[in-house]
């Protein structure tokens, strides 16, 4: 059975076995306005931009993975490509996004990597239906075992804001770890975020 996240809980992904190599989805919907004085309902397309910042253990960035870099030099983050819409009618349980993370691969010097999304048109969060993520083995096109699943959408908290830092592996013990932190930050763009995330969560 799959683990409920809440803000600030933690995970050993080595626990029960050798798990290295995991996969992050990410499934948001898009927006459903009223129009014509309620009579006609119309769909507002969703770009939410998901990606990954590996950092080393003096929080000094490697690599960032994203929909402009979707493979890291080492080969071990993948990004599935830009979803520019969302779910157009409804939650359909499929991954929008996907980050592909093996462990195994991971250059030496990382020591986390830090997930956050930014919302490409300003679309605040509070009026996006809903947004979460889910750890899993298996691939970007494939669900084998659904490891831990994160709410985002459930918290208040996110009104006001485009930009989140959703959670982040860390290596403690030789272990790799997550913890879900689903924290709003008061930037736009991809490089506002990235130093909110090197001063408070790499």
């Amino acid at each position: 059975m799959a683990i409920d996240l809440k803000k600030g809980s933690h995970i050993n992904l080595m626990k029960s076995g050798n798990r290295h190599r995991v996969c992050v989805g990410i499934n948001w919907g898009a927006i459903r306005k009223k129009a014509w004085f309620g009579l006609i309902e119309q769909t507002e397309d969703v770009d939410l931009d998901c990606s990954a910042a590996i950092y080393d253990q003096n929080k000094k960035l490697i690599e960032v993975v994203y929909f402009r870099n979707l493979r890291s030099k080492d080969d071990a983050v993948l990004h599935s490509g830009d979803d520019l819409t969302g779910d157009q009618h409804g939650d359909d349980g499929l991954d929008n996004e996907v980050i592909t993370i093996d462990f195994r691969k991971i250059t030496p010097n990382a020591t986390s990597i830090v997930l956050f999304l930014n919302s490409y048109k300003k679309q605040d969060f509070s009026d996006i239906p809903y947004s979460k993520i889910r750890i899993y083995e298996g691939t970007a096109r494939r669900v084998d075992k659904v490891l831990a699943d994160f709410n985002l959408s459930s918290d208040k908290g996110f009104s006001g804001y485009v930009s989140m830092v959703m959670g982040k592996f860390y290596l403690e013990n030789d272990d790799w770890k997550f913890e879900a932190i689903g924290e709003p930050t008061k930037t736009w763009r991809i490089l506002d975020t990235l130093d909110v995330i090197q001063e408070k969560y790499a």
